[in-house]
């Protein structure tokens, strides 16, 4: 492997975990899971009425728990690329499941926060959850009921540890997007940073996205059958 590709920055989106039989969000009709965004994944939602919220989130992570709902083998390459590579592999995925731990990967942010977490809006501490959540669930570290919410940015909140993401990225010699519209910020962004950066730019995407003139190789197709086969490239060295 050519040291131009010991840094490498992957970001993933809903299409890699679609294939494993998770909903992606649909924005073309305004609705995700037959409610309205605006109600189930924003703050004034949650202000307005949180029991919706929470039963909507509840929904979610139980079919996250669904023994059908499994990693595929994008997830799998992904994990392997990290554990074999030479260099130093991040994994940025905006997606809320689990399925890129579950597969093995380690070094990973969830940008856009865990189905699996609740938050404190007191302490802002942030933990484990696999059970329901309700208005009256008593907080495990401020002893106050009414105070958790979903681990989940909603829209018109930043998203998690973006001066790593942003770090990284300068660092980066390759960056990999896969899954993903390319079209929210400020993930849409970064691959047009890494490249301004000096590093190639790659898309995996079932079909072209906009952004497809900011990479330097696209390529199309199922996540399960081009990301195992790039992921073969780079360990082969024929990347």
């Amino acid at each position: 492997m050519s040291k131009k590709n010991q840094n490498i920055v992957i970001l993933t989106g809903a299409g890699i975990s679609a294939e494993s039989g998770i909903q992606t969000f649909r924005a073309s009709d305004g609705l995700w899971h037959d409610h309205r965004i605006e109600d189930v994944a924003t703050p004034e939602g949650f202000a307005a009425n949180p029991s919706l919220v929470h039963n909507f989130y509840n929904e979610r992570r139980k079919q996250l728990h669904d023994p059908s709902v499994q990693p595929n083998p994008a997830h799998h390459a992904l994990a392997r690329l990290e554990r074999e590579h030479d260099g130093n592999v991040l994994l940025v995925t905006q997606n809320v499941d689990n399925l890129h731990e579950r597969a093995g990967s380690k070094n990973l942010i969830h940008m856009h926060g865990e189905l699996n977490k609740v938050r404190c809006e007191n302490s802002d501490n942030a933990f484990t959850w696999l059970d329901n959540l309700g208005t009256d669930t008593v907080c495990e570290c401020c002893g106050v009921s009414g105070n958790l919410r979903p681990h989940i940015v909603w829209f018109g909140e930043m998203p998690f540890a973006m001066d790593e993401i942003q770090h990284t990225l300068d660092q980066c010699d390759l960056f990999i997007s896969i899954g993903t519209s390319g079209q929210v910020y400020p993930a849409a962004g970064f691959a047009q940073h890494a490249k301004i950066q000096g590093a190639k730019t790659v898309e995996l995407n079932l079909d072209p996205t906009m952004a497809n003139d900011t990479f330097n190789e696209s390529i199309h197709g199922p996540a399960s059958v081009v990301v195992p086969e790039f992921v073969e490239r780079i360990l082969s060295g024929e990347h």
